[in-house]
């Protein structure tokens, strides 16, 4: 990152970042903003350069895998276009849920219709709770695993605990090569602000080594404007692991004793002093090392933000958080 010249204002006081490595970018969207690709055979990927999905095309109609409101109609489109080109229906008979965030099923109430909503128990529970009706809650649920099966298509749906939301399932297409799993890994990316916003820090460290127990040579991540391969899946842990390196050593050898005789009685500016230091200490090494490699790495707030997570985590879920006093 290059900070701005001192009394720049606007967009020239905007900082500037290294480029985006080539391979990080997807494919160019068509003139309606969106681009569609076969993954294998008949499923297919769509993407708006930011937000993902999918959708199985067969005889008795497409099942449609998220619904992101920035893709929006272009979801019928793209599938009006493959359907076109296939010779298949293009109407939609089912929408699976991957979980329950606006952000990638706010565009669910554009199926309407007899379409069969599929998704974790949890999943719908959040959405009724939400009470939204751009999102309608999935009628056909399950705890663990459920296997859809249509026109001879199979898909195996599982929930393996928590991660990026308390409802995020993965989504196996074991006779199309793929696995779809979102907000976990960014291909070719960091994660954004604190794990991809995720809600539950262990669970989220465990998802990618999950994803690779399963077999599949193209990967659906639900952002920007690729596919991930089981590279990308490698290249994310090894990110984080090396994170967590860095937040073991920082806490290991940061003395947080300065920080509280400085401020005395002002004991939280001790204590955001303290995990400062302990953050930026961490942080920094990992974010030279990856600038060129994942895109946005010297965005920096991203992995900043995300070693605050991980930190807390080794502290707070692993322990332990603070001596024990005599």
């Amino acid at each position: 990152m290059t900070s701005p010249a001192p009394g720049a204002s606007g967009a020239d006081a905007l900082p500037d970042y290294a480029p985006v490595p080539r391979s990080a970018l997807g494919p160019v969207l068509n003139d309606q903003g969106y681009h569609v690709g076969r993954v294998e055979r008949n499923l297919y990927w769509v993407t708006d350069g930011t937000y993902q999905a999918a959708f199985l095309t067969t005889p008795d109609g497409v099942v449609l895998f998220d619904a992101p409101p920035t893709i929006g109609h272009n979801l019928q489109r793209a599938i009006d276009e493959i359907a076109t080109a296939e010779g298949v229906s293009n109407q939609v008979t089912h929408l699976v849920y991957s979980h329950h965030h606006d952000d990638h099923v706010g565009a669910a109430s554009l199926f309407e219709g007899n379409v069969v909503r599929i998704g974790h128990e949890e999943t719908r529970r959040l959405l009724l709770r939400d009470n939204d009706p751009v999102k309608p809650a999935p009628e056909v649920t399950f705890q663990d695993r459920y296997t859809l099966e249509v026109a001879g298509e199979r898909v195996e749906l599982a929930w393996h605990g928590p991660n990026h939301s308390p409802d995020n399932i993965f989504i196996h297409f074991p006779d199309h090569d793929a696995l779809m799993l979102i907000d976990i890994v960014n291909a070719g990316w960091v994660p954004i602000y604190n794990l991809n916003l995720s809600e539950d820090v262990p669970g989220y460290l465990q998802a990618p080594a999950t994803a690779l127990s399963y077999p599949w040579t193209h990967f659906i991540g639900g952002h920007l404007g690729r596919l991930g391969t089981r590279d990308d899946i490698s290249l994310h842990q090894q990110y984080i692991a090396d994170i967590q390196a860095g937040a073991r050593e920082a806490l290991g050898t940061v003395d947080p004793t300065p920080y509280f005789v400085k401020y005395g009685e002002n004991v939280w500016a001790a204590v955001k002093g303290y995990l400062d230091e302990l953050t930026d200490r961490a942080a920094k090494p990992v974010i030279a090392k990856y600038t060129g490699v994942l895109a946005a790495a010297d965005v920096e707030v991203f992995t900043t933000s995300t070693t605050f997570m991980i930190l807390q985590s080794i502290r707070l879920d692993l322990g332990p958080s603070a001596p024990v006093h005599p």
